[in-house]
């Protein structure tokens, strides 16, 4: 497994809609491993494909945050919201794209997703809780959506700019 590099803010490939994937080639799987490994490595709970410079609809995403319970890894290959609940949720929101910036994005409560499976099967559940925001979240990075874009102008351009400055500071380092 391999640790890739975390696409930053501002970045064209972030702001892309992904491809879908066709069938389950194996690469797919080596790259949902990369995918997780660079996740936990970060550390954060949920990943997008384009977030390390791949254009297809692929996340991973694993929302146990307890140390004493099991990791519950999952890769999802061109997930669908098939429901989302009326009922809203706040969550204060990160980003590994977007590091040490957060904040608070209302979402739906409870969504279905259905998507394809690293064995090729078709899948389907229900989220809710941190698991409903992370999906949410993902799915936005596929359709090349921020979760600062759902924030006013003014707090969206102060974050890009923040970004800006730590992209440049890294370049130098």
């Amino acid at each position: 497994m391999t640790i890739r590099p975390i696409l930053i803010h501002p970045d064209p490939r972030l702001k892309k809609v992904c491809d879908p994937i066709t069938g389950v080639p194996v690469e797919i799987g080596k790259l949902a491993e990369d995918m997780l490994e660079t996740m936990y490595d970060a550390p954060g709970i949920g990943l997008a494909a384009p977030q390390i410079g791949v254009t297809q609809r692929l996340l991973v995403m694993d929302c146990v945050k307890d140390p004493e319970l099991a990791q519950r890894p999952m890769a999802l290959i061109n997930p669908v919201i098939t429901w989302s609940s009326e009922d809203r949720s706040t969550y204060e929101e990160g980003c590994l794209s977007i590091p040490e910036q957060y904040a608070e994005v209302e979402r739906p409560a409870v969504v279905r997703v259905q998507w394809t499976a690293l064995d090729g099967t078709r899948q389907e559940e229900e989220f809710s809780g941190l698991w409903a925001t992370c999906v949410q979240h993902e799915i936005d990075h596929l359709d090349g959506k921020l979760f600062i874009d759902y924030l006013k102008p003014l707090k969206r351009q102060m974050i890009t700019r923040k970004m800006e400055k730590l992209k440049r500071e890294r370049a130098r380092a």
